[in-house]
């Protein structure tokens, strides 16, 4: 193995540790949203209908994806869940095969501990359509049914970006990330500053209530109809 590799390993161990060993310590009370057996309900049946309208659009995103740009059909990413807990985010793969590896190239228009450009140029003509109609994040309803991950809940972060938390930051990981959320309906790339994003995510943590994650599904159909904030 060469020196290369092994320094990445290292550092990819050493992320894993500050996202899962360091923040379970910051969190002493457990939130409503994560005990609540209707919200996982929901979740659950969510999940299985997103999962159906998935196997049903597999094969045609599969084909425009692999003859845009041959390659795996799926990106997975390292994040960080509920409480720190180490867990594997699914997408239909929108950008280059080798986007990781250039993303140091890409010039970064987000402040604080997150990665954005809006309209990144290691997406794929097939991908800057998955992406406008949020056809990219259909395998994330796997990640729902196993319970990483649900419906509504805040933005599941990278483990760089959790490296660069305050204390403030760590309230993010006290419910379950979501696929939509507060930052998706009301800002998604036309929010790029970090601290905006992390009180969107706050936010949702006060107003948090049945009644206001089904509000903010039905804002998510609308957001995904009009096509808003996607480059």
């Amino acid at each position: 193995m060469n020196t290369s590799r092994k320094v990445h390993l290292s550092f990819t161990s050493f992320l894993r540790n500050v996202c899962f060993n360091t923040q379970p310590h910051r969190i002493s009370s457990i939130h409503p949203s994560v005990r609540s057996k209707a919200k996982r309900y929901i979740d659950i049946v969510g999940a299985i209908a997103g999962l159906a309208i998935t196997a049903l659009l597999f094969v045609p995103i599969a084909a425009a994806i692999y003859f845009n740009n041959p390659g795996p059909i799926l990106y997975s990413q390292v994040r960080c869940g509920f409480r720190g807990r180490i867990f594997r985010i699914w997408k239909f793969r929108s950008m280059v095969v080798n986007a990781d590896q250039i993303q140091h190239l890409i010039a970064n228009q987000a402040d604080g501990g997150v990665f954005k450009n809006e309209c990144d140029p290691r997406v794929t003509a097939v991908g800057r359509f998955l992406r406008r109609t949020s056809l990219d994040e259909l395998p994330q309803f796997w990640n729902v049914l196993n319970g990483e991950m649900s419906l509504v809940g805040t933005r599941p972060p990278t483990l760089e970006e959790v490296q660069r938390y305050s204390i403030r930051h760590w309230r993010r990981l006290e419910v379950k990330p979501g696929i939509t959320g507060e930052w998706q309906v009301n800002g998604r790339s036309k929010v790029l500053k970090f601290e905006k994003i992390v009180s969107m995510d706050l936010r949702y943590l006060r107003r948090w209530s049945i009644a206001y994650d089904l509000k903010l599904i039905l804002k998510t159909i609308q957001v995904v109809v009009r096509r808003d904030g996607a480059c």
